[in-house]
């Protein structure tokens, strides 16, 4: 490990670490599994006898079908960006809920076309073809429902970890977002034809609560929540600022920003009205305490949104949701804190470098000393506070520094000790998640998002 140098004062008294937070994660996959098996009962309650191998072909395709129809309902809420699932349990362990629901979601929708077709067919002496014309073009509703399988399908493939690295942010926003529309299609099939849902009884009005309920968070987290921040903090840009070799930060100016309940260490989802970029909303780290009236977000030109940051005027009008994220102070569970940043990660861990309590200990990997973006901020905070800042730079001959459990311990004596903070690329995350367990700290005390799915 290449240390550029270190900047240390006398530390401080570190206070007593508040008690942890229980997550709800737990009861709320309790929950949603709950509801996977009410959804199975609703078919167990209404199956008749099955005889034959039309009747097992259609009921597995009507048990797929319930479950699809489920799964369709927690995807939507899961992405309703409801705030004790953002903040709670973490923007990053949604997401990636969001795309294991997801892969799960459309093999149930093949799984249910296929079976319900295939049963029909066998059913009525007909080729799978013609069943397949017959369903869609004489059916209620199947005109619709079929419009929606396609968008579902088409948000699948674009979710695809190959097909999505070669696709722009812009469209894979926009394709995601007509999934609502998709299930919107899709949903009227389910409650006139499926047989466990149709007659008015207990089932169908369970399945419209649920569906409304989904509806009315997407309202007014999504739509509702983001009109009113807008209106009343009136985001503008202030100023931007090069910081490194294609970093830039981005000052941005409202009304009563305290009120946003803001922490260290969370995000937005930024969009900036301007040409160019006020379709896509993209989300952007804290790269400093917020202020009553200041926000500071730094972004490193990695696709076309961030590229054109640098192109930002003053005055320019900002739309943001928010705040997102669980990377705060209150994972806090030991007196002693490290802060490990690779690249662009060190944006929300700067943050809390200010403002985290008790002893800190800042590691900042980067290529060369020219990209340390807020380097001179970083020594600062040090000196103010009396913590430790380390950078990890490749060596002369360009060789990366190893991140291993022995170079972590000689670089931080007692690591089993101190909760440590994670953000960078998913590869460094990764290696640097496997050396600290390997090192001896608690999975407990390892807190870290990511967005890699």
């Amino acid at each position: 490990m290449t240390t550029l140098y270190e900047r240390r004062a006398a530390p401080p008294v570190p206070p007593v670490p508040p008690a942890a937070r229980r997550s709800p994660a737990g009861p709320l996959l309790a929950l949603l599994w709950a509801g996977a098996a009410a959804a199975l009962a609703a078919w167990w309650l209404n199956a008749d006898s099955v005889v034959g191998t039309a009747g097992w072909l259609t009921n597995a395709g009507r048990i797929a079908g319930l479950l699809c129809g489920y799964a369709c309902a927690v995807l939507v809420g899961l992405m309703a960006r409801v705030p004790v699932l953002e903040r709670r349990i973490g923007s990053d362990r949604v997401t990636r809920w969001h795309a294991m629901a997801g892969r799960y979601t459309v093999c149930l929708l093949v799984a249910h076309i296929v079976l319900i077709l295939a049963g029909y067919a066998a059913q009525d002496g007909a080729s799978f073809v013609h069943e397949t014309l017959t369903v869609v073009l004489d059916y209620p509703e199947m005109l619709k429902a079929t419009v929606g399988t396609l968008i579902l399908f088409a948000a699948g493939i674009t979710s695809a970890r190959a097909v999505r690295r070669r696709l722009g942010h812009e469209l894979w926003y926009h394709v995601h977002l007509l999934t609502y529309a998709a299930v919107f299609l899709s949903f009227f099939h389910q409650v006139q034809l499926g047989t466990d849902l149709t007659g008015g009884g207990v089932a169908q009005a369970a399945w419209y609560a649920l569906y409304l309920g989904v509806a009315a968070l997407v309202v007014w987290f999504r739509v509702l929540a983001p009109v009113r921040l807008n209106l009343r903090h009136r985001l503008r840009v202030e100023s931007v600022h090069r910081e490194a070799a294609g970093v830039w930060s981005v000052v941005v100016r409202g009304r009563r920003l305290d009120r946003l309940g803001a922490r260290a260490g969370q995000f937005f989802r930024w969009r900036f009205l301007t040409e160019g970029m006020r379709w896509t909303s993209t989300p952007y780290s804290l790269s400093a305490p917020p202020r009553h009236d200041l926000m500071r977000i730094t972004v490193k030109s990695l696709g076309d949104h961030s590229a054109a940051i640098p192109l930002l005027r003053p005055g320019t009008r900002v739309w943001a949701e928010g705040p997102y994220g669980s990377l705060t102070a209150d994972r806090r569970t030991a007196p002693k804190s490290l802060l490990i940043g690779g690249g662009v990660g060190i944006t929300p861990l700067r943050a809390l470098f200010e403002t985290l309590p008790g002893e800190v200990t800042l590691l900042y990997r980067a290529s060369r000393a020219e990209d340390l973006a807020l380097g001179g901020e970083l020594e600062a905070i040090a000196r103010w506070r009396g913590a430790r800042v380390l950078y990890a730079l490749n060596g002369a001959d360009g060789r990366r520094p190893s991140f291993t459990a022995g170079s972590l311990r000689e670089t931080v004596p007692d690591l089993a000790a101190h909760d440590v903070y994670l953000c960078g690329p998913h590869g460094f995350a990764r290696d640097l998640y496997e050396a600290l367990r390997a090192a001896g700290v608690p999975d407990r005390r390892i807190h870290h998002e990511s967005f890699e799915l």
